[in-house]
């Protein structure tokens, strides 16, 4: 039985919390009485709870965040009814900042802050019967004192989910709607040591790293050895960066052309192009060297891009958020997250709450429900618009033919209006199958677009049979007599059960 059960609700089953294990690699003696327990925001609260109260513990700390802080306030909820003598500690970025706007009066202390060292003096209280202050204010700890966490991933963890490692913590920049931008100093971990710990990690069989860093390229001299750490082994592998589109030296982008297909995603948050609505939230915006850039990551490497726009800055409007999306597609095309604004505690975006009449939710995620540029209705459509994006654009299911939507024109303009038509046939954004999105697609480019048949026939079935295996869809099959394709594997398109 463990005295201390570490535990959180992950947003899926394949991602693991390093900030679990991070408490959990500095209890010292006290580990030996501890456990790591993770679950997913889809598991029944009370079930979690029937699988922690196994345990008999007599602390429970729970990591808290925006995706799982309402069930985490249904979980302390029943813990407190069931055994009200555990005491239950919370940590994470949703407790770190007031205002709460989830009730969490159930919890005995709440950490605010990097609670790695804090965790262990607190329990050390607890278990020995002192008291301490319910809420705990963190100052930042050395990272050169922290013990590190990545022996504490399981085999099962490095075989099956996402291994989450870091080499700093903070950011330099103000972008008001980030809780990073709180911690402006950058620190950064010992990087032989971390090394030393990857290196463990991929003996073990780890082939997926993913970097938590805010700015991995700021640092060129740390950025260019972890390259090299991956460079230098045989694929297949993959890595993930969080990157400032702004920051690539001529040696950055040498070593990053060198990857293979599939080995390197790069995140690089966008937001927005106008630079009016970056100067609004504090944000750089250094236009020329980020298409500069983008162009170079799109045209000479084999990475993996990801690009984020943000739908409700203040004083943003619709012309402007298309505006930044037809600039996007006309450099990249690779992924582009629409994401809808959100007022996280502890951000300065509050500040424009009056001047740009902005309205936030108080429910988790905390969205943007209007603007003085922005209406209610215009947000709900751009959420569909985001939603649909992700399904059509973004999935890579329609890589040929969903461009046809907007051949030499207006991309934002000819997406809004075809997202405005799904909507109208379906009622719903979600749960609609692949042969449904193709119907549709199909539907809206012939009786919408007018476009001719055989050439979105030819562009869909390029798209559909690019994946061994697949059927021609019976919307198709008129178009299909004299098509011949390649899919991955360099087969033919066509088997003889689709014939």
């Amino acid at each position: 039985m463990a005295k201390i059960l570490l535990t959180t609700l992950n947003s899926r089953f394949a991602h693991t919390s390093i900030a679990l294990r991070y408490l959990y690699a500095n209890l010292k003696e006290l580990q030996d009485d501890a456990k790591i327990l993770e679950f997913s925001i889809n598991d029944a609260t009370q079930t979690i709870v029937e699988k922690l109260l196994i345990h008999t513990p007599d602390i429970i700390g729970i990591g808290v965040y925006i995706w799982n802080v309402s069930q985490v306030n249904e979980l302390i909820h029943i813990i407190k009814k069931i055994s009200p003598s555990i005491k239950i500690v919370l940590g994470g970025p949703e407790v770190s900042h007031e205002p709460f706007r989830v009730n969490l009066d159930d919890a005995d202390f709440i950490i605010q802050g990097e609670g790695d060292e804090a965790f262990y003096k607190l329990c050390k209280n607890i278990l020995n019967g002192k008291t301490s202050q319910r809420v705990i204010k963190m100052s930042m700890p050395s990272l050169k004192d922290i013990s590190l966490p990545y022996r504490f991933y399981t085999d099962d963890d490095i075989k099956n989910r996402y291994i989450y490692v870091e080499a700093s913590r903070g950011c330099p920049f103000e972008c008001e709607f980030c809780l990073s931008s709180i911690d402006e100093k950058v620190r950064a971990f010992d990087l032989e040591k971390l090394l030393e710990e990857f290196e463990l990690l991929w003996q073990r069989g780890a082939r997926n790293f993913k970097f938590i860093d805010r700015t991995f390229n700021l640092n060129i001299k740390t950025a260019n050895v972890l390259l090299n750490f991956f460079l230098q082994k045989k694929p297949p592998y993959f890595a993930h960066f969080e990157v400032v589109p702004d920051h690539f030296p001529q040696l950055l982008k040498e070593k990053i052309s060198k990857f293979p297909p599939g080995a390197l995603q790069l995140e690089i948050g966008i937001q927005t192009l106008n630079p009016q609505i970056a100067k609004n939230i504090s944000r750089s915006l250094k236009l020329d060297k980020i298409k500069e850039n983008i162009r170079f990551l799109e045209e000479n490497t084999n990475a993996h891009l990801h690009l984020d726009l943000i739908v409700g800055l203040p004083g943003e409007h619709l012309e402007s958020f298309g505006a930044n999306l037809d600039e996007l597609i006309s450099l990249s095309n690779s992924e582009i997250q629409i994401g809808i604004l959100k007022k996280l505690s502890g951000t300065s975006i509050n500040r424009h709450d009056i001047e740009h009449g902005m309205i936030y939710s108080n429910i988790p995620p905390y969205d943007v429900l209007q603007t003085s540029t922005l209406s209610f209705m215009d947000i709900q459509i751009m959420k569909r618009f985001s939603r649909f994006w992700d399904l059509f654009y973004n999935s890579g299911n329609f890589k040929k033919s969903i461009k046809l939507l907007w051949h030499n024109e207006s991309v934002y303009k000819n997406f809004y209006a075809f997202s405005l038509w799904i909507y109208a046939q379906t009622d719903s954004t979600w749960h609609i199958s692949l042969q449904r999105l193709g119907e549709l697609l199909f539907k809206y480019l012939c009786e919408v677009k007018k476009t001719d048949a055989k050439l979105i026939a030819k562009n869909m079935l390029e798209d559909i049979m690019k994946i061994k295996g697949r059927a021609i869809p019976n919307y198709l099959k008129p178009y299909a007599k004299n098509f011949t394709s390649k899919s991955k594997d360099g087969t033919s398109g066509f088997n003889k059960r689709q014939h």
